[in-house]
């Protein structure tokens, strides 16, 4: 048998040391995944049948998120993977809704789900609230409210304050 001479312990200690704290900032900005609203198992899903009622698919999947009335009632079910990395904003990754169509007699007609690939990103919150109104631009709104100053119309005494524009 070789002899095999194992480097001191005291020599690797401070390799660890400097790849620990080299790997550790990486690893903070690896993101931090939520899941939001219904959790969809196949099983439960395969089980919504045509024909069943409205009551046995909240027996099945729970109450849902919102219903529609127009063209037809239906319940829709949503899931929302979000993203987060170290401070920026939440990225939504993955969506997906679970529509289940019911006829006039209020039984299930269609089941159909739709990802984020169907639909178009809609932007809940902007942080901001449109204004109703002129979009005013920097000299407009310097010089815009002069027309309805009195410093350049007639001032041969019209005032009794004696002050030009009062």
């Amino acid at each position: 048998m070789r002899n095999v001479k194992l480097a001191p312990v005291r020599a690797s200690v401070p390799v660890l040391a400097a790849l620990f704290l080299g790997v550790a900032p990486i690893l903070g900005c690896a993101g931090q995944i939520d899941r939001h609203g219904h959790v969809f198992i196949d099983v439960d899903l395969d089980q919504i049948r045509p024909g069943m009622s409205k009551a046995d698919v909240q027996t099945v999947l729970g109450s849902p998120d919102t219903q529609s009335a127009i063209g037809g009632d239906a319940y829709y079910y949503i899931s929302s993977t979000m993203k987060t990395v170290a401070f920026l904003k939440p990225k939504e990754i993955e969506r997906e809704v679970v529509a289940v169509y019911f006829d006039g007699s209020d039984h299930v007609r269609d089941v159909a789900r739709y990802g984020k690939k169907d639909g178009i990103i809609i932007d809940y919150y902007k942080g901001e609230t449109p204004a109703r109104g002129k979009d005013l631009n920097f000299l407009e709104q310097m010089f815009g409210n002069m027309s309805n100053r009195q410093l350049f119309k007639d001032q041969t005494g019209a005032g009794t304050s004696g002050i030009p524009g009062i």
